[in-house]
């Protein structure tokens, strides 16, 4: 038993692609700061966010359906870095680089959903 959901490796991992985010949305243009900076940002930050609120959660089911919100966050991610590189703001292999750590995060996320089903 975890004595705080900040011991959770999987929550490690949201936290530190969250921050990865944060630092390659730093050099969008000003104009994008309440559209895709902002969008990309929340979507990234609600994964390690939902992850600690399942842990707090009691029953299987309140713990699940936070996981799969944390795992369609990280859907989202995804589709905000593949829109920002397919519009020039991000560098494919930083992309490609965030997407896969995204997608292992997910395998992760979902292997913890389905241990509680």
């Amino acid at each position: 038993m975890y004595k705080s959901f900040t011991e959770i490796s999987v929550w490690k991992n949201a936290h530190e692609l969250a921050k990865e985010v944060h630092h390659l949305t730093i050099r969008l243009p000003k104009s994008e700061d309440y559209s895709l900076t902002s969008q990309i940002r929340r979507a990234a930050s609600s994964v390690p966010a939902n992850i600690s609120e399942a842990s707090g959660r009691q029953t299987k089911k309140d713990k699940s359906n936070f996981y799969v919100i944390a795992r369609g966050s990280g859907f989202e991610t995804q589709n905000h870095l593949i829109y920002g590189e397919g519009i020039g703001y991000f560098i494919k292999e930083e992309t490609d680089n965030l997407i896969k750590k995204y997608n292992d995060l997910i395998f992760e996320i979902s292997k913890i959903i389905r241990s509680l089903s």
